[in-house]
């Protein structure tokens, strides 16, 4: 027998199981959503727990897991507070408008929000929980709740009376769900705050865990698209006869997105879809090209007039004025599983199997795509191979979707790599005009302008004339330092490729732009990088205090070997704080080679440490591998870059001795899925300076600048 705790009391009869749900208005309210006593007008934001006869738990995870580890941080905040034991709990990944994003305002997984979003709300669930587990245990022994208390999922009462969780659901679901149920300090955590092993390793080891590429149904066939190299391309003729001959191909489909070849397996649709070999019609951006774009942006920044910030007056400040261009390309993915999506399409129904960061946004959008409405689509969440924020996108569920209506089975839609990497969801090249006015030792006057393509718009947010894509100003804006005079703006451009979000979204480049100029100016002003940034933090003691961390544990100042130098970098990205030094020397090509990276990361109440380091660690990589190899780059109207053979990885021979050090704080928690990303790629770009006394103005890092 099985049983879920609700707030309706609500009983669902399966197969002998005793199934109850469970949310709280109070994870609503947490979530700044308003909430009515017995949940009349309340926003479901809560957990779902089950918890089994045998005293198991099982947590419903509505986050994506791609690596980050939510599903072992959401369970470990639902677990603290219900006081479970934890070797008996296990995570279930659910698609359900109760487990909607209190951050994103729906289900959807991105913006390092999870452990930060789900804070309180879980918490609550938990407690709650636990406190009608209770209840139920002092009515049974008609005793006051105040004599019990619980361990390891049993509530234990005077005399040596213990009652497993498992044996009091049943009546504890039928109580009342207390709106405002008492947590536990933080000093009585037993398990938040603990580096536990993570619930995912097993099966991600084995071979059991279940992506979107893994997807088998019967009668499926599977899909291979010939892709629109850009936006609005046409097929000038497709000779689909080429494809049909090929042994196993079934069908082949024309959509505004492309041609696609169903065949009864993968190389039969990849065959198909090349045997066609379509000459495009790209139309008026046939003649797009990467120098095309640069010269797009230059005037975009020159002529920025969206302003995001402004304090002071620019103009006339007294001091030694520095200028300098900035200048960072488009950015693939390049997530390690390619994008896919299976479908099957029933009458007005669908059934969807994906990988994807947002499965309510996926409802809605394929209930317009297929004009039906989203309670009629299905969405079967699988594990995410990496996402980064390209699996935010629609292409692939959309396409899957139309294909299998038109075929009438399920379709799995599978891009190459090559097709995901021409794909044209991409992180915005951007260019930044920075002008600075050093009076003395100190930083006088900031003035910026940045263009670059609308992320925002993009997405489907309005960016009206003159109005600022936050997305594209974000890490720049909301800088932390004391200047007396700034004007940062933002001139939108749109070169033609679509962009999208990218880990740590505006923060990467804006990061790069900042941090990067912050050292030029400190070196104008005579100063040292690190005590130049110090100087200026006094409105902001968490940078300050990743910034002197990461300091301290580097031995900034300390004599290096030969060869070698430091450069520091400090930028903050979703609730969270991040400082990082990069030892780095030159190989005898002229390529960088980072020795060591420290990193100090601040993000407030800390669920895992373990993952935390992790995850620093995966962005310090992502985030390495842009600087020193990242482009996607156009010429006569398509992308060069096909496979890592063109867009290469960081290898494991290159990778860099990272340590990661956490500030301690009872702060509430901040994302870190992304932090560790924007401070890498100055770290080690102004240490690039402090060894050769070369700036490096634009990435990804060219060896010729350091060759001798």
């Amino acid at each position: 027998m099985e049983t879920i705790l609700t707030q309706r009391r609500a009983f669902l009869q399966t197969s002998g199981a005793l199934v109850v749900g469970f949310t709280l208005p109070a994870a609503g309210r947490a979530a700044g959503a308003p909430a009515v006593a017995n949940g009349a007008a309340s926003i479901p934001m809560g957990a779902f727990l089950r918890i089994s006869a045998d005293n198991r738990v099982s947590v419903i995870c509505g986050q994506s897991e791609m690596g980050q580890g939510v599903f072992t941080a959401i369970p470990m905040m639902v677990a603290e507070e219900l006081d479970a034991d934890w070797p008996l709990v296990s995570v279930e990944n659910g698609v359900d408008n109760a487990l909607t994003n209190p951050i994103f305002k729906f289900q959807g997984t991105g913006g390092s929000s999870s452990v930060r979003g789900f804070w309180m709300p879980l918490r609550t669930a938990g407690a709650a929980a636990r406190q009608m587990l209770v209840s139920a245990a002092a009515a049974q022994w008609q005793i006051d709740a105040s004599q019990l208390r619980t361990n390891k999922s049993f509530v234990l009462g005077p005399g040596g009376r213990s009652a497993s969780y498992g044996s009091l659901a049943e009546a504890a679901a039928k109580l009342p769900v207390p709106e405002k149920p008492t947590l536990k300090n933080p000093s009585d955590f037993r398990i938040l705050g603990k580096s536990l092993s993570r619930l995912d390793t097993a099966a991600k080891t084995n071979g059991t865990a279940r992506y979107g590429i893994d997807v088998q149904l019967p009668g499926m066939l599977v899909a291979v698209m010939a892709r629109t190299p850009l936006a609005g391309a046409k097929p000038k003729a497709v000779n689909e006869a080429k494809a049909l001959a090929i042994k196993g191909v079934k069908q082949v489909v024309t959509l505004p997105t492309g041609v696609a070849v169903l065949a009864t397996g993968y190389w039969a649709a990849k065959k198909g879809r090349d045997a066609m070999a379509i000459d495009w019609d790209l139309g008026g951006d046939g003649s797009l090209n990467s120098a095309a774009v640069t010269q797009m942006l230059d005037e975009g920044a020159r002529q920025a007039d969206a302003v995001a910030r402004k304090l002071g007056s620019v103009d006339a400040v007294p001091g030694t004025k520095i200028e300098a261009r900035y200048e960072v390309p488009y950015l693939a993915h390049a997530c390690m599983e390619p994008m896919n999506c299976t479908v099957w399409v029933r009458g007005d129904e669908a059934e969807v199997w994906i990988g994807t960061q947002g499965p309510g946004p996926q409802q809605g959008v394929l209930a317009g795509v297929l004009k039906t409405t989203p309670e009629k689509i299905k969405i079967n969440m699988q594990l995410l191979g990496g996402g980064f924020g390209r699996r935010f996108s629609f292409d692939a569920s959309t396409d899957a979707a139309l294909l299998s209506k038109a075929a009438g089975v399920p379709v799995k839609l599978v891009f190459t790599r090559e097709d995901d990497m021409a794909a044209q969801f991409y992180r915005p090249a951007s260019v930044a005009q920075m002008e600075g006015v050093v009076s003395g030792s100190s930083l006088a006057s900031l003035k910026v302008g940045v263009s670059s393509p609308s992320i925002g718009v993009s997405s489907g947010t309005k960016v009206g004339p003159g109005e600022v894509d936050r997305l594209a100003m974000e890490g720049l804006a909301d800088h932390p330092y004391d200047i007396p005079n700034q004007l940062l703006a933002w001139g939108r451009k749109e070169p033609g490729p679509k962009v999208w979000f990218w880990r740590s979204v505006g923060h990467s480049q804006n990061g790069f732009f900042t941090e990067s100029f912050i050292d030029e100016l400190a070196y104008a002003a005579k100063q040292d990088p690190y005590e130049f940034r110090r100087s200026m933090l006094g409105k902001s003691l968490r940078h300050k205090g990743v910034l002197e961390l990461a300091a301290e544990k580097a031995g900034w100042g300390a004599p290096l070997p030969k060869g070698r130098a430091r450069g520091i970098a400090v930028v903050s990205s979703y609730g969270s704080y991040a400082a990082e030094v990069a030892e780095v020397s030159l190989n005898s090509d002229g390529s960088p080679r980072v020795h060591r990276v420290v990193c100090a990361v601040d993000c407030g109440q800390v669920v895992n440490p373990e993952i935390v380091h992790r995850q620093a660690e995966g962005a310090i990589v992502y985030g390495l591998t842009a600087a020193l190899y990242g482009r996607i780059t156009y010429k006569d109207g398509r992308v060069e870059q096909t496979n890592f053979h063109q867009y290469p990885m960081l290898r494991m021979h290159e990778m860099p001795k990272v340590e990661v050090h956490i500030v301690p704080s009872t702060e509430a928690p901040g994302g870190m899925g992304e932090p560790g990303t924007p401070p890498i790629s100055p770290a080690v770009t102004n240490a690039l300076f402090a060894l050769t006394g070369k700036r490096v103005r634009s990435l990804p890092i060219d060896p010729a600048q350091f060759k001798a």
